[in-house]
């Protein structure tokens, strides 16, 4: 990926979050597959059974509801660039832009934490 892609898509993170939209809409702007995934994975650090399962789809209802889709994805890699090792990688772990991205997708699951589990 060339520096001024990322650094359009680091730029991007922080637009206006779903101009124009309601509540309902920014709840529904996850797709499916991705609330499926986030489930999942929670049910496997959580525990697998009925309550955990109503838990951890509490839990991703919460963050839709405090971060739009596309801030979520945009944290959720950061969070993948972070775990890289090398030079180019370097700028995710010390930057401002992408520290702010996943501190508030941090705050977005620690709300959802106290509300649902």
């Amino acid at each position: 990926m060339k520096r001024p892609v990322v650094c359009l898509l680091l730029a991007s993170a922080f637009g206006a979050p779903a101009i124009g939209q309601s509540l309902p809409e920014r709840l529904n702007d996850y797709p499916t597959e991705a609330r499926a995934d986030y489930v999942f994975g929670c049910m496997a650090a959580n525990g697998e059974n009925r309550t955990v399962l109503r838990q951890c789809a509490c839990s991703i209802d919460v963050i839709a509801s405090i971060l739009p889709y596309e801030k979520y994805v945009e944290a959720e890699t950061v969070l993948t660039l972070q775990q890289g090792t090398g030079e180019q990688l370097s700028m995710f772990k010390s930057a401002v832009v992408p520290r702010a991205m996943v501190t508030e997708l941090r705050r977005a699951q620690a709300e959802a934490e106290m509300l649902c589990f």
